[in-house]
């Protein structure tokens, strides 16, 4: 699947001609370099895998050093291999917005959501409560309740919502679309929200 490797800025809104407000999330997609292609005859199947951006030098192994001198490109931070690929391009060459996406695509965003630590049922899974404070109940309102069986099968089925962590996990939110694209300063404007913190990497995929 067709995609691009970005970093997300932030959110922004834009009005349309008829004065519709749309919240959107601001991706920045620098060009991302072809650090490998694998074809059907080396590897069984045709993919690009691209590198995005700048990594120290200091902090990549031997083997990765040599890895991105083949495609003569300086180290990356990550990459992400993507299949299906129509763009006939060679290892070593830059992929921009342009080249994948245009205004009105349909995409999919993966990204890592925040992560929000251990958290309760209210939380976590929106839970509202044990019922009715009046009766009989004190300080029960965020408590998850009974999470037992009877005699059979008598334990706690896996599964079970409960507390626990909470966020920090690869989401893909799906059919999301390009509203805006700035080229000239490698921006994508994606409507609605996407998974990830401020500067946390994404992954754009065509839809």
């Amino acid at each position: 699947m067709e995609g691009l490797i970005g970093k997300k800025i932030g959110m922004t809104s834009i009005h349309t001609e008829a004065g519709k407000n749309i919240s959107c999330t601001v991706v920045e997609a620098l060009p991302n370099v072809i650090t490998q292609v694998k074809t059907e005859e080396t590897d069984g199947y045709f993919a690009l895998q691209l590198g995005y951006g700048e990594a120290k030098e200091k902090n990549t192994s031997q083997q990765m050093m040599g890895h991105f001198a083949k495609a003569n490109t300086t180290p990356k931070r990550k990459l992400v291999e993507f299949r299906d690929f129509e763009i006939q391009k060679t290892q070593g060459e830059e992929i921009a917005i342009s080249d994948v996406f245009t205004e009105g695509d349909k995409v999919h965003a993966v990204g890592t959501s925040k992560g929000k630590g251990f958290q309760g049922v209210v939380k976590r899974h929106g839970f509202r409560g044990v019922g009715d404070a009046t009766h009989g109940q004190h300080n029960r309102l965020r408590a998850p309740g009974s999470i037992g069986a009877a005699s059979y099968p008598a334990k706690v089925m896996k599964g079970m919502r409960m507390a626990g962590r909470t966020g920090g996990k690869r989401n893909k939110i799906k059919n999301l679309q390009v509203v805006k694209i700035l080229a000239e300063k490698n921006l994508l404007l994606i409507k609605g929200a996407i998974p990830g913190h401020k500067g946390s990497f994404v992954i754009i995929e065509r839809a």
